[in-house]
């Protein structure tokens, strides 16, 4: 009984620590836009080629330089400019009609991350939330199955239905592409669970992965700092 005990408390822990680390991830940035001309429509036997619609984005982190007391940072648009500038060392700024000495420095940046963010959106699945916890799960899985499959709704032959009944959440699979996108465009579908009729919500089935995760010392050869001790405004004579 002890045994069953801890092992009870660790299977416990380990599904919090999963619950904690399933976290989804968004990123928003501005994509140019671009005039795109279709000249051909293709074809393909299997319909393999058109069943999902994918993207990647290379992502890289921003390293964010603290200035510290008497120091200013400034970006060269030309590499060698900044660089003729640290060889030089030692200048002169003028500040308010006061003289002041600087030496230009490069500037170290911390370690950041790149990698890529690959994004595949399925034409052939969809996820299904809100099932009602009203049937045992093989009559569930079931019912889902008949209901995707009624053309009157939208509806298609379906391949195969994923049930979790603890969530309340299903991914339907269908055999014709096409399908998945007329029931997408309701946002929500009819279960009828007798005597009721409810309605579960259908959202994209998405996919997302990382690669080529890389930890990376950045640099930038056109960004330097200046260094003074700049003097107080009541300091000066």
């Amino acid at each position: 009984m002890r045994q069953n005990l801890q092992l009870d408390q660790e299977i416990k822990k380990l599904e919090a620590e999963l619950h904690l680390d399933a976290r989804e991830f968004q990123i928003k940035e501005n994509i140019p836009e671009r005039d795109l001309k279709f000249t051909s429509v293709e074809s393909s036997e299997d319909g393999d080629l058109f069943s999902n619609s994918s993207c990647s984005f290379q992502v890289s982190s921003q390293i964010a330089y603290e200035l510290q007391k008497g120091q200013a940072l400034i970006t060269f648009e030309k590499e060698e400019v900044a660089q003729n500038v640290i060889t030089m060392g030692k200048h002169v700024v003028q500040l308010e009609k006061a003289p002041v000495k600087v030496t230009a420095h490069p500037v170290p940046l911390s370690i950041g991350v790149r990698f890529q963010v690959h994004v595949n959106i399925s034409k052939m699945k969809i996820n299904v939330t809100g099932i009602p916890d009203e049937l045992p799960e093989e009559q569930m899985r079931d019912k889902l199955e008949l209901s995707f499959c009624k053309s009157k709704n939208g509806g298609g032959e379906v391949e195969s239905v994923e049930y979790d009944k603890k969530s309340g959440s299903a991914v339907i699979t269908f055999v014709e592409a096409g399908v998945a996108d007329k029931i997408l465009k309701k946002k929500d579908y009819p279960l009828n669970v007798n005597p009721k009729c409810y309605r579960v919500t259908v959202t994209p089935f998405i996919e997302r992965r990382l690669e080529k995760y890389q930890v990376v010392h950045l640099s930038s050869f056109r960004l330097i700092a200046l260094c003074s001790t700049i003097p107080d405004k009541d300091n000066r004579t």
